[in-house]
Order: structure tokens, then sequence, then C-alpha cells
């Protein structure tokens, strides 16, 4: 059997992998003059979603408390950036990991991230736990 924080953070792989499927398909699809403004629209609009079906996915075959589970999501996303989303996606198109993670929609989309994963998990429980009074 696979440990809650193995699978915690396979889920959270997953909601990056959608996060980052969104945000370099909006570039495919232009829409406003601003590339980077419309990937990060798509970004925080898209990451809500998706969030939501990982936190779902994780508490239909695991527990741990929503704010660990947040907490595991976001960090997971920042190594993910970090490691894979900078190096392979910004830097070959002129952008730098200072460029990146100092854009202040970074850490307004990760406040985001983090509590529609608290938010979805506290819902999720509480509507487990009135099922199981039933």
């Amino acid at each position: 059997m696979i440990s809650k924080r193995l699978f915690s953070i396979l889920c959270a792989i997953l909601v990056w992998a959608l996060g980052l499927s969104f945000y370099l398909l909006s570039f495919y699809i232009p829409i406003l003059e601003n590339p980077e403004q419309q990937s990060n629209i798509v970004i925080a609009l898209t990451i809500i979603p998706s969030a939501c079906f990982g936190t779902y996915l994780f508490y239909a075959n695991g527990f741990m408390k929503p704010s660990m589970l947040a907490l595991t999501f976001v960090i997971m996303a920042i190594i993910l950036d970090a490691l894979i989303t900078v190096p392979v996606c910004i830097i070959p198109n002129g952008g730098s990991y200072s460029q990146f993670f100092g854009d202040p929609v970074f850490y307004t989309i990760i406040v985001e991230y983090y509590f529609v994963v608290l938010y979805c998990g506290n819902h999720i429980i509480k509507k487990q736990s009135k099922n199981q009074t039933l």
C-alpha cells in the first residue's frame, strides 16, 4: 500500500502537470496581446478545478489534514517549477529564475492554490464525516 505522504506528492505532481499544460496551451491560443498576461490569467483560473480534482483524488484514497495537504501541494509546485518549468519553459524564452520567482503574480497564484486546496479539503472532510454519521 502506498503511504499517504507519497500519495499526496503524486496528487500534487498531477495538479502541477495539469497547471503547466494549461499554462503552455494558453500560448497557442492568442486572445490577449500580452501572452504572458494571458497565461497568468489562464493558470489562475484553471488552478481552481485542477486543485479541486487533486484534492478530491487524494481524499478518495487517503487522509491528511487539509492544511498539510495544501502545504504539500504548494511545496511540490514550487520545487517542480524550479526544477522543470523554469529551465525548460522560461529560460529558453529569455526569462530567468529571478524573473519567474520575483513576479508577484507567481505568489498570488501560490496563495490561491493553497487556499483552494485547503477549502476543498475541509469541504470534503466535512462531507465525509456528515455521511458517516448518517
